[in-house]
């Protein structure tokens, strides 16, 4: 993995952190917890928001989702697990496949921000969007179900780790 490249960063003002936080408590239940935000923009148009020097959420392709090191927002989002042999594909940036999938804990609809989980330990792995819904992932059997957006190991991983 090569350097990672800082475009640009700033602090957000007032009226700007109400708006995201007042979108982070619609989208994914959780207001940002610090009167301080900073932005960084960086390589693919990728949005960063850190509190207090620590990444909070990210805004990746238009959708607001967590940093994985942003654990109380996570443990508010609907998950599924993964079998051991995903693991290693999802943290490589690989989309989740069905047959990969052995569990859904909570229901979710179609474009929902999800937490990709290992089954063993209930890890976080990565985040992702939801292909399909809950209801149908559960009777899919092959194809993509969840596409992955941030993973441990991708840039921002490897930087705020």
């Amino acid at each position: 993995m090569g350097t990672r490249q800082r475009t640009h960063r700033k602090f957000l003002k007032s009226k700007d952190i109400r708006l995201l936080s007042s979108e982070a408590q619609d989208k994914l239940g959780r207001r940002l917890a610090g009167d301080t935000v900073e932005q960084e923009t960086l390589p693919g148009d990728v949005q960063l928001y850190l509190v207090k020097g620590k990444p909070e959420l990210l805004r990746v392709r238009g959708r607001l989702v967590p940093s994985l090191s942003n654990n109380e927002a996570l443990d508010t989002l609907p998950s599924v697990a993964v079998d051991m042999g995903a693991i290693p594909h999802v943290c490589n940036g690989a989309d989740v496949m069905a047959p990969g999938i052995r569990r859904v804990n909570r229901d979710f609809d179609k474009d929902a921000v999800v937490v990709i989980r290992d089954e063993r330990h209930g890890k976080a792995l990565a985040i992702g969007i939801a292909l399909q819904g809950s209801e149908e992932l559960k009777q899919t059997k092959k194809g993509k179900s969840i596409e992955n957006l941030h993973f441990v190991g991708d840039e921002l991983w490897e930087a705020y780790k």
